[in-house]
């Protein structure tokens, strides 16, 4: 378990007004794991969509200047929470990292800003989870288990597809199951679950960690 680190931490537009339960419910619980959350300064929209227009550069701008303010507090990963952003973010780096010449351009584009050559790298929360802290540390932390609920879980676009920005480690997403067993819930069957959450994490109460 990786405790006493400090994340930048992007929280994108709708963790601050119609997921703020969310965003309460997630730090609160990071810093009860002993891991704190640096909101990034100067964060801006992440383009809420990932464009697939090859000359479409300015689209990418968005993304890439809340990487560079991640970069800014020497940090080497950025958390997020809303699976859009991350799927925004992970591909706009993705796509920096890979394509020297438009990465040229677009630092070419922001000449205030420093360069930047994808040196952040860009997780969302579950995979952090599972990855930095482990399901028995978590499930040891769990004050109110959630014993008797069963939950359909549904991962949605965004935080599967595509491949190369995947939270899966396998053929099958299992790290909702994993997190909901964690905190005492039952995954249940659902025929859609690895297609488009039937349940929400913003319904969690922040309390379930504290």
């Amino acid at each position: 378990m990786t405790t006493g680190k400090k994340l930048s931490y992007y929280p994108g537009c709708t963790l601050k007004t119609k997921a703020r339960n969310l965003e309460q419910a997630a730090l609160g619980a990071m810093k009860e794991l002993g891991i704190e959350c640096d909101e990034l300064p100067r964060w801006n929209c992440c383009g809420a969509v990932f464009s697939l227009a090859d000359d479409d550069l300015i689209h990418h701008v968005a993304p890439i200047r809340n990487l560079i303010r991640a970069a800014e507090q020497g940090s080497d990963t950025v958390v997020t929470l809303c699976s859009q952003c991350y799927n925004v973010l992970a591909r706009a780096n993705q796509l920096v990292r890979e394509d020297e010449g438009k990465r040229k351009t677009l630092n070419m584009f922001m000449d205030e800003e420093p360069d930047y050559n994808g040196e952040v790298e860009v997780v969302h929360l579950l995979p952090y989870l599972r990855d930095n802290v482990g399901w028995d540390a978590l499930r040891e932390k769990v004050k109110k288990p959630l014993g008797g609920l069963k939950v359909a879980t549904f991962y949605g676009c965004t935080l599967i597809r595509p491949d190369s920005v995947t939270i899966k480690n396998g053929p099958d997403p299992e790290v909702f199951e994993d997190f909901l067993r964690a905190l005492g819930a039952e995954p249940v069957p659902f025929s859609a679950s690895r297609q488009n959450m039937a349940v929400s994490l913003a319904r969690w109460s922040p309390t379930l960690l504290l």
